[in-house]
């Protein structure tokens, strides 16, 4: 049985990863920052044995090395880093925040790569050694017309940038590293205007992963499998 480990995991497209893989007959690794909260994500777990949850704050180091040492063993298939937020205080030219700014940037581009240092062996260990970062088109920067979103946008390319070094540095260990445009999706983050629902993007992401091959690492991918620009 193939396992799958999705960082933020208590709602929207990491919610709904965890409900997709587990009912595709997955062994489920999910992780939140307060799990005693996260009732929909909890209720699945409990109703599934195949799916476990861990309380972890990506942007806490110290627990992430923790939960790679208890993991110890485990042979991780396919690693999501889907742990993200983003903030209003941040984004708008003349009310840019420099520690709001700064916070998206930790829980959206190191708090993943920090993560995927610490469990690259157990990626490395599996059959199908898949790491994917949920990045956006947003953090294309060739896509960038309308301005705005500065530290989302910013951390997202940071995050793209992230995922092409690990396709660099973990490729003799066959690793495919890949950045993922999961579309605009209707969560709390995407807001009820996004255009499409969660079920729909993370059928098009799981769809994508099955289909990779080592000549896909390092690119920026959609849900529906379109390249997009740096």
């Amino acid at each position: 049985m193939p396992t799958a480990m999705i960082t933020g995991a208590n709602r929207g497209i990491g919610l709904e990863m965890l409900r997709q893989y587990s009912e595709a007959g997955w062994q489920v690794v999910g992780t939140c920052r307060d799990v005693a909260g996260a009732d929909a994500a909890r209720e699945l777990a409990d109703s599934n044995p195949a799916v476990t949850l861990y309380p972890l704050d990506v942007t806490d180091s110290g627990a992430v090395e923790a939960l790679a040492d208890q993991l110890e063993g485990t042979a991780i298939d396919v690693l999501i880093l889907n742990a993200g937020v983003m903030s209003p205080a941040s984004n708008k030219l003349g009310k840019l925040d420099a520690a709001d700014f700064l916070h998206v940037l930790e829980v959206n581009v190191v708090a993943p790569a920090i993560c995927a240092q610490a469990f690259r062996s157990h990626v490395a260990a599996s059959e199908r050694r898949t790491l994917a970062g949920i990045g956006s088109f947003l953090g294309s920067i060739a896509c960038n017309d309308d301005g705005g979103l500065y530290s989302y946008r910013s951390s997202k390319a940071g995050i793209h940038a992230v995922m092409r070094s690990l396709s660099v540095d973990l490729r003799e260990q066959g690793v495919i590293a890949i950045a993922m445009h999961p579309g605009w999706v209707q969560t709390d983050m995407g807001g009820a205007d996004a255009t499409i629902s969660a079920q729909e993007s993370v059928a098009g992401i799981r769809r994508v992963i099955d289909g990779l091959t080592t000549g896909d690492s390092g690119r920026l991918l959609t849900y529906s499998g379109e390249e997009l620009p740096w």
